[in-house]
């Protein structure tokens, strides 16, 4: 069962780093466009091309941003069940933060009507709150 419940996390790194190459592959030509990497200025961050380059290109860029954000708990959280012994509930509720993630990934960098992103957000949270309060019952020896 530990195991079966790093698929998940592993699943979301690969999501990762899927959206880290949709993010480059839709702002390289519209850096080039721009006249290239040359000319962006030193010390120059992403959040630098807000209002430069098209949102839609920029909300791929937000999206792989929020992947390093609340994601990070998911993954101590899953690590914190695999050391202590989930169970197949724990693991269900870890795919489906890991599926909401992914539709709020895709809705973000298409379509990203933020009513519909925001309930995305809170499904996938609500998962997360189950499986950290799991974590902690079975750290707490429950």
């Amino acid at each position: 069962m530990q195991a079966q419940i790093l698929a998940p996390a592993a699943a979301l790194v690969v999501w990762t780093l899927v959206m880290l190459f949709w993010m480059a592959m839709t702002r390289m030509p519209a850096l080039r466009k721009l006249g290239g990497l040359g000319k962006a200025k030193a010390g120059g961050r992403g959040q630098d091309l807000e209002g430069v380059i098209d949102d839609r290109i920029n909300w791929k860029s937000h999206n792989y941003t929020h992947l390093h954000e609340q994601p990070t708990l998911f993954y101590a959280v899953i690590a914190i069940l695999a050391i202590l012994g989930p169970q197949a509930h724990d693991v269900l509720f870890a795919w489906a933060y890991v599926a909401i993630r992914v539709i709020h990934s895709i809705w973000q960098a298409t379509v990203n009507k933020v009513s519909v992103r925001f309930l995305l957000f809170l499904l996938s949270t609500a998962c997360l709150i189950v499986l950290a309060v799991r974590a902690l019952a079975l750290a707490l020896n429950y």
